[in-house]
């Protein structure tokens, strides 16, 4: 479909938050506005069930959000391409295949970039947990590949998509031996941002499945895989969970950046002096309160947006802001059946909760798919 060269708001990305967006719109009635949506996908791979899929618990595209069905029950003209440029000042963005289309509001919410093959070194064992998409393709391709050795994979980061990954890639249902992995720790150590006691969980978890760690950050520079001056090898795969950089085009653009190139925002979400954009999720950065780069944040984030971008297309001033709470609840998969919960100190293990991660990711997903059968 080709791009309209003039709209009312332009919704750049397809993120957890713009899919907030879409739904609100999709039930409430979109607002009086010409809306695009410009993405690259036509669907949104939910990250929290890739480490299912990994290990057998779901089919490969079950946690997909149709972004499609979703923009035609909001109103919302679906194009798929690539922002590859923003200028604030003359209200416009430039596209890969369509030119340049003209807007008076614009939201952002093309969470981060692939970092690992500038941080730890170009291989072709390595594969960035970013983009989702592209993650899952290059990782299907490299465990069906035939071997008569169990398979040697390395995790860097030990946050918890890192340790996650780590308990469904020891549990892959695609592998007919168990692969032998290792988690590669960083500087940060294990589970940044989370409780001593929920660390040590999990940590106990990890060791009881036979898998071991190595403290220090992991470096392909030279060729081998190298730890703290030490070569670790043979290993046959290597996945980065260590997050992601902030694009490039946004600080290119003229959008006020943090020192990580992050687009600056305020309380209610808006670029630092341009109140007609608004930026979310792995892009943007708040400089009014620390809100970490989590899919917890994007997710109760978007119905905030949601009310900040009709206020702000019927002419008023936005009111609402994100406000994390002081913990959240968090469900780690542990790729065996279980899971562990988490809330601040508070730390639980069972299948029980496992059933209630599935439960909660499954009805994610299902109230975006009856909202896209109604279109």
């Amino acid at each position: 479909m080709s791009l309209e060269k003039r709209c009312d708001i332009i919704l750049i990305g397809g993120g957890h938050s713009h899919v907030a967006v879409l739904a609100d719109w999709a039930r409430r009635g979109p607002p009086a506005a010409r809306a695009i949506l410009l993405t690259p996908e036509p669907t949104l791979r939910y990250s929290g069930m890739v480490p299912g899929w990994i290990s057998g618990e779901y089919a490969r595209d079950a946690g997909t959000v149709d972004l499609a069905g979703l923009a035609k029950a909001a109103g919302v003209q679906l194009v798929l391409d690539h922002c590859i440029a923003i200028d604030p000042e003359a209200r416009s963005v430039l596209t890969k295949a369509n030119g340049v289309v003209s807007f008076e509001h614009a939201s952002i919410d093309v969470g981060g970039v692939a970092r690992a093959h500038r941080v730890i070194g170009d291989d072709p064992r390595l594969i960035d947990v970013r983009p989702t998409d592209r993650f899952v393709g290059l990782l299907a391709d490299a465990l069906h590949k035939r071997s008569d050795e169990p398979l040697r994979i390395a995790v860097a980061g030990a946050g918890a998509a890192g340790f996650e990954l780590a308990f469904a890639l020891r549990n892959a249902s695609a592998l007919e031996r168990m692969p032998e992995v290792t988690m590669i720790l960083g500087r940060e150590g294990v589970l940044p941002g989370h409780h001593r006691r929920v660390a040590d969980k999990v940590m106990a978890e990890f060791l009881r499945q036979g898998m071991r760690y190595i403290e220090g950050d992991a470096d392909l520079v030279s060729g081998p895989l190298m730890v703290k001056g030490e070569a670790h090898e043979p290993c046959d795969l290597i996945i980065a969970a260590i997050g992601s950089a902030a694009p490039d085009w946004p600080r290119m653009g003229g959008l006020e950046v943090d020192m990580e190139g992050f687009i600056a925002v305020d309380a209610h979400q808006r670029a630092i002096g341009y109140p007609h954009i608004f930026a979310v999720g792995d892009c943007a950065r708040r400089i009014d309160r620390r809100v970490d780069h989590s899919g917890v944040h994007a997710v109760h984030s978007g119905p905030i947006l949601a009310a900040n971008l009709r206020s702000a297309l019927t002419g008023k001033a936005p009111r609402q802001s994100y406000k994390p709470r002081k913990a959240s609840l968090y469900l780690l998969s542990t790729g065996n059946g279980e899971a562990i919960a988490s809330y601040g100190p508070l730390v639980a293990q069972g299948r029980w909760v496992a059933r209630l991660k599935a439960w909660i990711d499954k009805r994610w997903i299902a109230s975006y798919a009856a909202l896209s059968e109604r279109a």
